[in-house]
């Protein structure tokens, strides 16, 4: 009788556990966008007050998704996506970790973007030694948020403007995708979600992925198969790596 009542309550106990909701999100690999033509019917990168030039090959910035602030994760799928090689199980502070509702965490990953986008612009300018009351950048990127793709950006403006510059393409046609935020000065920084932002990148046809530097070890855990990495710190290595593997020369690796 005392087994049968011990279990019995252990069963109830893992009932609770199995419908309680956890504080935990799963996220997935999300979109990705080449900033060098147009995502949801705009151009994401539109330059005006210099030539611009058409170039051949793709840079694609990379986005993760997650279950919404508001959704209930409970112990099957935080069990199931621990052990998946498509889906990660991160704490929910750390996913959304200002807001408490969805109009809340949306203005703050708004706001972000917006400052990402203003240091990409000024990251961009600065390397080509133009000054903003000479050319007029504006980004679009609808319906993404946050700063990690900042990096992307300032190497689209990069690529429209001067390409490898010696008059080919920085990306020497390839598809290239990457993540990273950028301050004005061209320092890169570290993001969230590079394992699963690879595999958007591999989905999407990219070969050459650009890692925050600090980043190595998680881009190299699960990697695709067919996807170089290239780390870099500042937009002068990302360029610099660029150039490398368009011209057929050994560029940094992780």
């Amino acid at each position: 009788m005392w087994l049968a009542a011990c279990a019995l309550l252990v069963v109830a106990l893992l009932a609770v556990a199995a419908l309680a909701p956890l504080p935990y999100s799963v996220t997935r690999p999300g979109l990705t966008a080449d900033v060098l033509g147009e995502h949801d019917g705009e151009p994401v990168i539109t330059i005006t007050g210099a030539e611009v030039r058409d170039p051949a090959g793709e840079l694609r910035m990379t986005t993760i998704t997650a279950t919404s602030p508001d959704a209930t994760v409970r112990l099957p799928e935080v069990v199931t996506g621990w052990f998946a090689g498509d889906r990660a199980v991160m704490p929910r502070d750390s996913v959304y970790p200002v807001g408490d509702n969805r109009e809340e965490i949306q203005e703050h990953n708004e706001g972000q973007m917006r400052a990402s986008q203003h240091a990409a612009v000024a990251a961009a300018l600065d390397y080509l030694g133009l000054e903003a009351d000479e050319v007029t950048v504006e980004l679009s990127l609808a319906d993404v948020g946050g700063p990690s793709a900042g990096l992307l950006l300032s190497l689209g403006i990069v690529d429209l403007l001067h390409g490898d510059g010696a008059g080919g393409d920085l990306t020497g046609g390839l598809t290239v995708a990457g993540t990273g935020t950028i301050e004005p000065d061209g320092t890169v920084g570290s993001v969230g979600g590079v394992p699963l932002k690879t595999q958007a990148a591999r989905r999407d046809g990219a070969t050459v992925f650009l890692v925050p530097r600090a980043e190595c070890g998680d881009a190299s855990a699960n990697l695709p198969e067919g996807l170089t990495l290239l780390p870099v710190t500042t937009l002068d290595d990302a360029v610099g790596g660029l150039r490398a593997l368009a011209a057929g020369e050994q560029a940094p690796s992780c």
